[in-house]
């Protein structure tokens, strides 16, 4: 069983990402609704390194959806702008910023990196 949003942002969110380009650099609040109750998750993105708080202050960029689709995000059957498109979640602020929680939410189990899926077949061949 995958772990939820907030278990993922509790865990394994905060501290460096050194995927994340260098240039990234913002405020993002995430607003997970459950019936008439609102959990927020504040995360500030500078020099590859993500802070994670639990405040409702204003941000960059404020994302809310109902706390399910936040979790298949965070299992990686969701796609962030994905989510949006289909009205599944509401954004409003920087939009770039939306695209960073791709990285910070793991992808699809058994996912790998392009990169390594290419292996050697990219490569030029010397004799």
């Amino acid at each position: 069983m995958s772990a939820s949003a907030a278990e993922h942002l509790a865990r394994q969110v905060a501290g460096p990402h050194p995927d994340l380009p260098e240039t990234t650099t913002g405020t993002m609040r995430l607003d997970l609704r459950e019936g008439a109750r609102t959990e927020h998750w504040y995360l500030t993105i500078c020099h590859q390194e993500v802070r994670v708080d639990r405040l409702a202050e204003d941000a960059d960029l404020v994302v809310r959806a109902d706390r399910e689709v936040f979790d298949r995000i965070a299992a990686g059957r969701l796609n962030p702008a994905a989510a949006l498109l289909r009205n599944d979640l509401t954004a409003q602020g920087n939009l770039r910023l939306l695209l960073t929680l791709r990285r910070l939410f793991p992808g699809p189990s058994g996912a790998r990196h392009p990169r390594e899926v290419a292996g050697g077949r990219n490569r030029v061949e010397t004799r």
